[in-house]
C-alpha cells in the first residue's frame, strides 16, 4: 500500500525552488525598506517607510505609473473584446482553416518577445504610425488576446450546449440567450483572463521598447534606473509595486480558474 504523502526528501526539494525562485524577490521587498540611501549592505542597518513618500513625491515615478495603467486598462479592453470574440466564432463551428486561425491567435504568446516587437515595429513604420501610446496599446493586445482567448474556449468547452438551445427554444432571441445564459456562464473566466491580461501588459518591457518611442512605462523606468545608483532605495520601492500589481491578479486570475486543468485551452 503506497502513501499518499509525499516523501521528506521531495518536501524539501520543493521549498528549496520555492526558495530559490523567490528570494531575489525576497531581498528586494526587504532592500525597498531599507535606511541606507545607496549601495546593498547586508544586514540592512535598519527598516523605513520614507522612501514610499519619496517615491511617490517624483514626477517621472507618477507619469510612469499613470501612462502604465492607461496602457494595461485599454490593452485588456481591447483583448477581452476580440479574444471572447475569436473564442465565440471557434467554439462550434468547423470552417476551412479553423486549426490555423486557433495557431495564429496563439502564436504572440508563443513567439520571443523581441521577434513580436521586431515585427511590430517594422509594421508600424511601413505604415507610418509613429511609436506612442497607440502603439504600445497594439503591441501589448496581440498577446493579451491570447490570455483571454484562452480562458473564454475554456469555459465555452466546459458549458453544456443544451442551455443555449433550451433557452432558444423558450422564445429568447440571440440577445437574451447571450445576456442570461451565455454571459454568466463566461463571467469569472472574462474576469480571469482580463486580469491576466492586465498584469501581463502592466510588467511587460521587451514588446515595449520596441514600439513605446518616447514613452515611459513604469518597466522601462526601472530599466533605465539601473544606471543610476544614487537611485537604488527608490527604485526598489517601485520594483515592489510592479510585483505586487502583477502578483495579485494572476493569484486572483488562478482562483478563479481553479479546476479547469483537464480542458484543453484552459491557458494554464
Amino acid at each position: 500500500m503506497h502513501s499518499e504523502q509525499a516523501s521528506w526528501g521531495l518536501k524539501a526539494a520543493a521549498w528549496g525552488g520555492l526558495v530559490f525562485l523567490h528570494f531575489p524577490i525576497l531581498i528586494i521587498f526587504l532592500y525597498a525598506f531599507n535606511t541606507e540611501s545607496a549601495g546593498f549592505s547586508f544586514p540592512p542597518k535598519g527598516l523605513t517607510l520614507g522612501w514610499f513618500s519619496v517615491a511617490f513625491a517624483r514626477a517621472d515615478v507618477l507619469e510612469a505609473i499613470v501612462l502604465s495603467l492607461k496602457v494595461a486598462s485599454i490593452a485588456t479592453l481591447i483583448a477581452m473584446l476580440l479574444g471572447t470574440l475569436a473564442a465565440a466564432a471557434l467554439w462550434r463551428r468547423d470552417f476551412f482553416g479553423k486549426e490555423s486561425v486557433s495557431l495564429l491567435l496563439i502564436l504572440p504568446i508563443a513567439l520571443p518577445g523581441i521577434v513580436t516587437g521586431i515585427a511590430l515595429l517594422s509594421a508600424f513604420k511601413t505604415f507610418g504610425i509613429e511609436p506612442g501610446l497607440l502603439t504600445i496599446v497594439i503591441g501589448h493586445a496581440t498577446f493579451c488576446v491570447v490570455i483571454v482567448y484562452n480562458n473564454v474556449i475554456a469555459r465555452f468547452r466546459r458549458t453544456s450546449y443544451n442551455l443555449i438551445e433550451a433557452s432558444m427554444d423558450l422564445g429568447a432571441d440571440g440577445w437574451q440567450t447571450f445576456r442570461y445564459i451565455v454571459l454568466p456562464n463566461l463571467g469569472s473566466a472574462l474576469l480571469a483572463g482580463g486580469m491576466l491580461a492586465f498584469a501581463l501588459s502592466f510588467d511587460e518591457i521587451i514588446v515595449t521598447t520596441f514600439t513605446a518611442g518616447h514613452e515611459k512605462t513604469l518597466p522601462i523606468w526601472l530599466l533605465n534606473q539601473l544606471s543610476r545608483p544614487r537611485d537604488v532605495p527608490v527604485t526598489n520601492v517601485v520594483a515592489m509595486l510592479v510585483m505586487l500589481v502583477t502578483m495579485l491578479p494572476i493569484l486572483g486570475a488562478y482562483y478563479l480558474t481553479k479546476g479547469g486543468e483537464g480542458v484543453a485551452g484552459s491557458g494554464k
